[in-house]
């Protein structure tokens, strides 16, 4: 008995838990895989809202022409309901104090993610969509992985691994290692 009303409150707790993706990429196939990978990694409700303009002047700074990624977290963070995480899906490029670019960044049930490094064009290679969605993917469910309380992985195949430039995110898969699913097994 005591099994079935810790899996029971188990399961309620992840039904409470869902992900809202908020998108500035006008992709609506590459949202919808990301949607489908969230989904399946993090057992959770993910919905996908239509495109808008997510980067405003207020997260923007000037000196850097890059966004400041902890802005965005906090305006957003008052538009999240206590019910969800948010994900912003975003083309402009993106930085937190002590870097000089970012791909992603994770706070308080607020998460964003920057496609401005992911392409090859940003690196003067010609396009690949594939690559582009696997590394989409990769920064996505890295980030949401921080918001249900997962740190960064020593093991650099794993999806939760930190990315200090895009070889790394490229080396690393798009899934967890079997400890993080531990973890996240625990954690939820």
């Amino acid at each position: 008995m005591v099994e079935f009303i810790f899996y029971s409150q188990m399961k309620i707790y992840r039904t409470l838990l869902k992900t809202r993706i908020i998108p500035e990429l006008d992709d609506r196939e590459a949202l919808e895989t990301v949607a489908m990978v969230l989904r399946e990694t993090y057992d959770s409700e993910v919905t996908v809202e239509d495109v808008r303009k997510v980067l405003d002047h207020h997260s923007f700074n000037n000196k850097r022409g890059q966004y400041d990624a902890w802005k965005l977290v906090q305006i957003y963070g008052e538009e999240r309901r206590k019910d969800e995480y948010l994900l912003l899906i975003v083309e402009g490029d993106i930085y937190a104090s002590g870097f000089n670019y970012i791909f992603g960044l994770a706070w308080q049930g607020v998460a964003v993610v920057s496609t401005y490094r992911l392409k090859q064009e940003f690196y003067g290679l010609e396009s690949d969509r594939k690559i582009f969605i696997q590394r989409l993917i990769k920064e996505a469910v890295h980030e949401i992985g921080h918001l249900y309380g997962l740190t960064h992985c020593s093991d650099r195949r794993c999806v939760m691994a930190f990315s200090n430039w895009i070889g790394d995110t490229d080396y690393k898969s798009w899934m967890l290692c079997q400890n993080c699913r531990s973890k996240l097994g625990r954690i939820l």
